[in-house]
């Protein structure tokens, strides 16, 4: 998805305003070249800027200070605001200035709009659909047409319009959240929209991309610093590699096994067998974990990861019992190629760095079993019999300084239940890291693992009972995400 930082001029100055109202003018920085720079240099892809004088006169008002970014930067912008003339636009687009952004003209004049596109391309044409109440807005938001959006679109349908900026007055600079239920629908109507007015977080980014929202603009909450542009183009960029499928192996007593919410476990197979037949199925990874052996106080047994090793062929994460680096050396010697701790991660942080500088932060798994406490999520550890101090977020945090490659999120209020992955656990805490995550616990439908991808923003979902009880198979999971647009593995 695509991020958007804007610059609002007026007076030449940097502006930002509370739901288009010029009143509520607030300055935040008097160079807007400075502001166009920073925001390049901190990885932004374009910028979006509105002449708010041009919009409210009808015409053009900054043109001079327009041009002075354009000099200054070498990544595209689209500008908008004013523009109501051929004049207007040509003047811009033959001037450096890549797409510009036609709103109160567009409603006003079709005929126009059309022209424009014949002459220089639906991509460079931006049509800025600004809302209120249903309605649209137009002359700088200070008046409300009669028609209705849905209306409005058909016609930019028709005259081959491909991408709108979409803002819902109400949200704009409100540091609420979008109008999602607005942009969702747009979507799916074929057209690229980009999101603006209310993008104040970054769950709010994951969910606009979950929603296959095409992108956001950014003003008001980058000026507030409510969240920073590298990590919303973190978040947004994140994940964008194959979404992996990972069986997990619970393991008692040399036996796999499934409980719910990490208890009333019974017998789901033969470890060595089923972790044959999922490598043979299509899984991306297998997980192992031994889930007594830091309860009970003993070492994973190395011979059993060794039979399940010399039968597979994808990588293998074994957890459980594991204290020392010579134990994670004699589990990767077995056969794994990564490790996961849970307990100890916990107890003797250091093993993480330690583990990592000696093996690589790619064999360095940190699994985290969450249950939420009022409205705190905490970390349990052994096995989930006993609550930490530690906050979610601020030990995933923890455990990716320390040098984890990747961490295995764990639900222990969804665990079994089959009822759907933690959403709002998931967001908070792939925002919160820039390593991949895992998500795990209360898958029980295809459509959780693709909530799980999509909205979650998780890098892989695990899973057990649907897929040891044999509920779908792993090709078919593949097959139904590969169908929902999720880049699998087939």
């Amino acid at each position: 998805m695509l991020i958007i930082p804007a610059i609002d001029l007026l007076n030449g100055r940097c502006v930002r305003l509370t739901k288009g109202d010029y009143a509520s003018e607030k300055i935040y920085a008097e160079n807007p070249t400075q502001q166009a720079l920073a925001f390049a240099q901190q990885g932004a892809a374009m910028i979006h800027i509105v002449d708010l004088d041009g919009a409210k006169a009808g015409k053009p008002c900054n043109q001079a200070v327009i041009l002075a970014i354009r000099k200054s930067l070498e990544i595209p912008m689209q500008v908008g605001g004013g523009i109501r003339t051929l004049s207007a636009a040509q003047f811009y687009l033959e001037n450096g200035i890549e797409r510009i952004i036609i709103g109160t003209k567009a409603l006003e004049d079709l005929d126009f709009l059309n022209r424009l596109i014949a002459q220089f391309s639906a991509k460079r044409i931006v049509v800025g659909m600004d809302l209120r109440e249903g309605k649209v807005a137009t002359q700088g938001w200070l008046k409300t047409s009669d028609q209705g959006y849905r209306e409005f679109l058909q016609d930019l349908k028709k005259v081959g319009v491909s991408e709108l900026v979409v803002t819902d007055i109400e949200k704009d600079g409100m540091l609420t959240e979008p109008n999602y239920a607005l942009m969702e629908e747009i979507s799916k109507l074929g057209f690229n929209v980009v999101a603006s007015g209310g993008v104040s977080s970054l769950p709010a980014l994951q969910k606009l991309k979950a929603l296959n929202v095409f992108g956001a603009i950014i003003g008001k909450a980058l000026y507030e610093e409510k969240i920073t542009l590298k990590n919303a183009l973190r978040i947004t960029a994140k994940n964008t590699l194959t979404k992996r499928i990972i069986p997990c192996l619970d393991v008692k007593n040399g036996r796999t096994v499934k409980g719910i919410n990490f208890e009333n476990l019974r017998d789901a197979g033969d470890p060595v067998a089923l972790g044959k037949y999922y490598a043979e199925e299509g899984a991306d990874e297998l997980v192992f974990l031994d889930i007594t052996a830091s309860k009970e106080k003993r070492k994973t047994v190395k011979e059993l990861v060794s039979r399940v090793a010399q039968e597979i062929f994808i990588p293998f994460t074994v957890g459980g019992g594991i204290e020392t680096t010579e134990d994670i050396r004699e589990l990767l010697q077995a056969g794994a190629d990564k490790i996961s701790i849970n307990t100890i991660a916990v107890k003797n942080p250091k093993l993480i760095t330690e583990g990592a500088k000696a093996f690589g932060s790619q064999c360095m798994v940190v699994a985290i079993d969450v249950k939420k406490i009022g409205d705190t999520y905490k970390v349990f550890i052994k096995g989930g019999s006993e609550e930490t101090t530690w906050e979610a977020i601020a030990w995933a945090k923890e455990v990716e300084k320390l040098g984890a490659g990747e961490i295995l999120l764990t639900s222990m209020d969804r665990d079994g239940t089959k009822a759907g992955y933690d959403i709002e656990l998931l967001q908070q805490i792939t925002a919160a890291v820039n390593i991949p995550v895992i998500a795990s616990g209360g898958a029980g439908s295809q459509e959780d693992l693709l909530a799980g991808l999509r909205e979650g923003n998780a890098d892989a979902v695990l899973a057990a009972s649907i897929f040891h009880f044999k509920k779908y198979t792993i090709r078919e999971v593949k097959q139904f995400l590969s169908s929902h647009n999720l880049p699998i593995r087939i």
